[in-house]
């Protein structure tokens, strides 16, 4: 059983009540708490020793990666975030000084976008180092983004570069916080996640969620220059390949009605012109993923990054 077949197991049959908006299933849970002309956003992320950082890795950028991945979440529902409690577990041997330069990193990305620590919480776990995040943040009511919304002849869109991110993007990523609400706030947009694991991955959630399919244009991915590096190095994973499935990218791929599309690239290069923007194909009528090239079109049959595969 993989990550996504456990996932809907235990979702299947969640308490809920007349708070929740949108529950499990998207970047981040929305409730109405009625608080007037806003809606809250609530996150929960983890980030473990071996899985999403190693030992070895500077003790500021796994606080930093920690808060940041979450930020990455509120930025998919095109929100703001507010405050954070933090649950940290350690082993019997662990370094105090080492543990303070966590959270030098995870307080240095918390003051950056606002967001107050508001406390957490503090155990042992004899497997190593384990840093989970709840986030609270708002957006307005009317404007949370959700992943089901997309609609064919939308035209899909991805910020920045995707794949190599081992290279070291994983740990020094930006989340794309102020680039959602911009989006959000000119354009009407449609369905919006970001890419943690994979744009292949992700992709395939919102058009599953929208009961939609997709086409992506082979030669409009935005790869980035590490996974071609790496390409080179190991001609079992092609460029494209990485840029389809390495995860932890942390960019924004959202659809928005494709007559939006030349308007939306023209205020992007005004607004962020150092952040590429790319338009990587349309949705479409059906299900699935199709990746087309000057050959021809072909089933889109790889997967990003999943948990007990």
């Amino acid at each position: 059983m993989n990550e996504f077949e456990l996932i809907a197991r235990l979702t299947k049959n969640l308490p809920t009540n007349e708070a929740v908006v949108a529950g499990a299933g998207d970047d981040c849970a929305v409730l109405d708490l009625g608080i007037p002309e806003k809606l809250v956003l609530f996150k929960t992320d983890a980030v473990v020793e071996g899985v999403h950082f190693i030992r070895e890795t500077p003790p500021e950028k796994i606080g930093r990666k920690a808060l940041a991945r979450c930020l990455s979440d509120i930025a998919a529902m095109a929100g703001t975030p507010t405050a954070a409690l933090v649950t940290i577990g350690l082993p019997k041997d662990f370094d105090a000084e080492f543990v303070a330069k966590i959270y030098d990193g995870l307080n240095a990305v918390a003051k950056k976008h606002g967001v107050a620590v508001a406390g957490g919480e503090t155990t042992t776990n004899p497997g190593g180092l384990l840093i989970s995040i709840a986030l609270l943040g708002t957006v307005a009511r009317g404007k949370p983004v959700l992943r089901s919304g997309a609609k064919a002849g939308d035209a899909i869109f991805v910020t920045g570069e995707l794949g190599g991110s081992l290279a070291g993007k994983h740990l020094d990523f930006e989340p794309r916080l102020a680039e959602a609400r911009w989006l959000a706030e000119h354009f009407t947009l449609h369905a919006m996640m970001d890419v943690s694991d994979g744009l292949a991955g992700d992709l395939r959630h919102i058009v599953n969620a929208s009961k939609v399919g997709a086409v992506l244009l082979k030669t409009a991915l935005p790869v980035a220059r590490a996974a071609k590096v790496r390409a080179r190095e190991d001609a079992a994973k092609p460029a494209v390949l990485a840029a389809l499935t390495d995860g932890e990218d942390f960019e924004l791929l959202f659809t928005v009605a494709g007559r939006d599309a030349v308007k939306l690239l023209d205020g992007w290069k005004k607004k962020f012109p150092d952040i590429k923007l790319s338009c990587i194909g349309k949705i479409v009528a059906g299900e699935g993923i199709e990746l087309r090239d000057k050959s021809g079109s072909q089933k889109l049959n790889v997967n990003g990054y999943v948990h007990f595969a």
